[in-house]
C-alpha cells in the first residue's frame, strides 16, 4: 500500500465556511416632489463545509456599492462571488420621481412618494422586498434588508430593513441592512441594522447617509434637493481549517476557533 506521505497520495479537499455579501444600492435622488426610497441591501449568502480542491485558485469578487445620481433611482449594487460556487446579487436602487417603483435586486429598493410607488423585489434566499409608499404620503419607504423587508412610508419615511448577523469571524456582526427613506420630519429615518444609511431630511437640511462600506448596506433616500446616499460595498469572508497557500487582493487575515479567516474587502483570489 502506498504510504500517505508519498508524493502521489491524493490531496484531501479543504472544507470552508463562507459569507458572500453583494454591494448595496444607492438611495433614490429626486429634485422635487417629496421623499425618495432607500436603497436595497446587497444579496447575502452564507454556508458551511464547501469543498475546495487543493492547489486550485478561486476568484473572489467584491461588488461595489451603487451610486445616487440626481435625478434618478439609486444605482444597483455590484455582484459579489466566490469561485463558481456562490454569487450574490447587488441591491436594488431606491425609487425617485418619474421612476417611483423601487428597483429589484438582492434586496429591493424602497418606493418613492408618487402614486406608483411599490418597493422592489428581493432575490429569494438572499434578501427582502423594499417598502411601499402609500399614495399621497410625501416620504420615501425603506430599502429591503437581508433579514427583513423595508418599512412602508406612512406618516413618516420608512425605516430600512434589518440585515443578518454572522459570527464567521468569531464575533457577531450585522451586515446587509436597507437604507432609510427620505423625509421631512426633523429627524432622519434610520437605515437597517447592518450598514443601512439614514434617509435625507428636508427640515434638518441634511443629505442621506451612505451605506457602510464592506457591509452591503443600502444608501438612504433623498428628499427634493437633499441628496440620496450611495450604497456600501460588499464583502467576501472565507473561514478555513488551514492557512491558504497564497492569496491576492490583500485580504485581512485573522484566526478564531482554530480556523484561519480571510476577509476580502476588495476583489482577489485564494489558493489552498
Amino acid at each position: 500500500m502506498q504510504a500517505k506521505g508519498a508524493s502521489n497520495w491524493p490531496s484531501q479537499p479543504v472544507l470552508v465556511d463562507y459569507l458572500v455579501v453583494a454591494g448595496g444600492a444607492g438611495g433614490g435622488f429626486r429634485t422635487t416632489g417629496g421623499g425618495a426610497g432607500g436603497g436595497g441591501a446587497g444579496g447575502y449568502l452564507s454556508g458551511s463545509s464547501l469543498s475546495l480542491t487543493p492547489a486550485t485558485t478561486y476568484t473572489v469578487t467584491v461588488g461595489a456599492g451603487g451610486v445616487s445620481t440626481s435625478p434618478g433611482p439609486g444605482g444597483s449594487g455590484g455582484t459579489s462571488s466566490f469561485g463558481s460556487f456562490v454569487s450574490s446579487v447587488g441591491g436594488g436602487g431606491g425609487g425617485t420621481v418619474f421612476v417611483a417603483i423601487g428597483q429589484d435586486g438582492g434586496s429591493g429598493g424602497g418606493g418613492a412618494a408618487d402614486p406608483t410607488n411599490t418597493g422592489g423585489t428581493g432575490t429569494s434566499g438572499q434578501g427582502n422586498n423594499g417598502g411601499t409608499t402609500n399614495s399621497g404620503i410625501g416620504r420615501g419607504s425603506g430599502g429591503g434588508g437581508a433579514g427583513a423587508a423595508g418599512a412602508p412610508a406612512t406618516g413618516t419615511g420608512g425605516v430600512g430593513g434589518v440585515g443578518l448577523a454572522s459570527s464567521i469571524t468569531g464575533s457577531s456582526v450585522y451586515r446587509a441592512g436597507g437604507g432609510g427613506g427620505g423625509a421631512n420630519n426633523g429627524a432622519q429615518v434610520a437605515g437597517g441594522n447592518g450598514g443601512g444609511g439614514a434617509g435625507a431630511d428636508l427640515t434638518l437640511g441634511v443629505n442621506a447617509v451612505a451605506g457602510t462600506v464592506n457591509t452591503g448596506g443600502g444608501g438612504g433616500g433623498g428628499y427634493n434637493a437633499r441628496a440620496g446616499g450611495a450604497g456600501g460595498s460588499g464583502v467576501v469572508i472565507i473561514s478555513a481549517p488551514q492557512a491558504a497557500a497564497s492569496t491576492t487582493g490583500s485580504p485581512t487575515v485573522t484566526t478564531s476557533g482554530g480556523n484561519t479567516i480571510y476577509t476580502f474587502n476588495s476583489s482577489g483570489s485564494i489558493t489552498f
